[in-house]
């Protein structure tokens, strides 16, 4: 099918652009440092490439990229191939970075997964498999706000204008039938956009008075004081959605099929391995956290954190469209055209070779 797509408007545009202007100094992300377990043993090249570029997120919702560069799993598919990693701040700069070909693979979000797609009218990437659900909650201060209804007329957080937990929040708050104009975050509620790194500081002063967040970041908050007023997995049917997709540039996808797979089966094999040793898996990732930024979680906001994410291969291709149509109902996006994001055969390849059940793609496959 034709992959004709619809502009973002302006506003959920520019979230793709403002966190780069931050990010300029230092680049797309942080390099990740390796260790033994990340040595590239002497052998065949996997489709003759010297390394493959992963990108992903310095947060728990991206636990399998986490614990697969701790534990050595994408080395160890990918042979002779250099695995070689960048972690980022914001879903738009690794966008950016997938469109200028400094990373070839990433684990991303849905919001920034859908806008980057539809901007570039379906041509620069495909979702290529799932990673993670849930681990989003709407966290607020007891002391100010202790019921649904008292959400009304306080200044919520959420990361950013656009996305994926601004989308949820900004169609919560229409569910519950108040008005908020999407851009400006001004209304029944004040959406208040803030960075992640410096919300905690926010809360703890009072400047905002929850915030609807992913993890690691809402255990922060609770334990800084914060109390649990909703759970999202609880608006999902089944209590899940997605909040890590793994994407792929096409270019990358279509002359490099084979170093494309052995990430997937790094990737595969990874989640299985955290969904048979959680606690060591969450070790893992926190170490890993601790080696990207230096800084390790600590044990109050590790462990209710880790509990509240569920690690899938599935990517839950139906609630994405679903978060699409929402940020079409917030007017951040218009009427995106997302049949071909998905190419999902590499991944059923792998878990058919593992008799696991193949996933779905909700119709917005390729042809």
């Amino acid at each position: 099918m034709p992959a004709h797509r619809s502009p973002i408007r302006r506003g959920a545009a520019l979230i793709a652009v403002l966190p780069l202007l931050a990010l300029a100094a230092c680049g797309y992300g942080s390099q990740a440092k390796s260790d033994t377990r990340n040595a590239v043993p002497e052998g065949k090249k996997t489709d003759g490439l010297d390394s493959v570029r992963i990108g992903y997120f310095g947060n728990l919702t991206h636990a399998t990229p986490l614990v697969a560069n701790h534990q050595g799993f994408f080395q160890e598919e990918l042979g002779g191939t250099r695995a070689t990693y960048q972690v980022f701040n914001a879903g738009p700069s690794e966008i950016e970075a997938l469109n200028a070909g400094s990373v070839d693979i990433g684990w991303i979000g849905p919001s920034p997964a859908v806008n980057g797609y539809t901007r570039a009218e379906g041509r620069n990437l495909r979702i290529i498999g799932g990673s993670a659900s849930g681990g989003v909650k709407l966290v607020v201060d007891p002391d100010r706000v202790k019921s649904v209804e008292d959400v009304k007329g306080k200044r919520i957080a959420t990361p950013q204008l656009g996305n994926t937990q601004d989308v949820a929040f900004l169609h919560w708050i229409s569910e519950q039938g108040w008005k908020v104009d999407a851009e400006s975050g001004r209304g029944d509620v004040s959406v208040v956009r803030s960075d992640n790194k410096v919300l905690p500081g926010a809360f703890a002063s009072g400047s905002v008075d929850g915030a609807w967040v992913p993890e690691p970041t809402a255990s922060k908050l609770v334990a800084d004081g914060g109390k649990v007023l909703l759970d999202e997995a609880s608006l999902w049917p089944d209590q899940q959605f997605v909040i890590t997709n793994i994407v792929v540039s096409q270019k990358f996808l279509a002359e490099h099929p084979e170093a494309v797979e052995a990430v997937l089966r790094a990737s595969v094999k990874t989640n299985e391995w955290i969904n048979a040793h959680p606690d060591e898996a969450k070790r893992a990732a926190n170490a890993q956290l601790e080696q990207d930024s230096g800084k390790a979680l600590p044990a109050e906001v590790l462990d209710p954190a880790w509990e509240s994410i569920r690690i899938t291969d599935d990517p839950l291709a139906a609630t994405l469209d679903t978060q699409a149509s929402h940020a079409v109902d917030a007017g951040l996006l218009e009427n995106p055209r997302l049949d071909g994001i998905y190419d999902l055969r590499l991944l059923n390849k792998v878990l058919k070779q593992d008799a696991k059940p193949a996933v779905g793609d909700a119709g917005l496959g390729t042809d």
